[in-house]
């Protein structure tokens, strides 16, 4: 699937992929690069 990248730098996970891995709006992911890849991972902040 392809996403653009704002002005900002910003991108959109997309919906089903927003409800697969259970995140929401406010919360928090954990982002690495791996092998020119993009990790997206959600992370808990206690």
């Amino acid at each position: 699937m392809l996403v653009k990248i704002t002005a900002a730098g910003t991108i959109t996970i997309p919906k089903q992929y927003r409800r697969y891995m259970d995140v929401r709006r406010g919360d928090y992911v954990k982002v690495t690069l791996e092998d020119e890849k993009l990790i997206v991972v959600k992370a808990v902040v206690t």
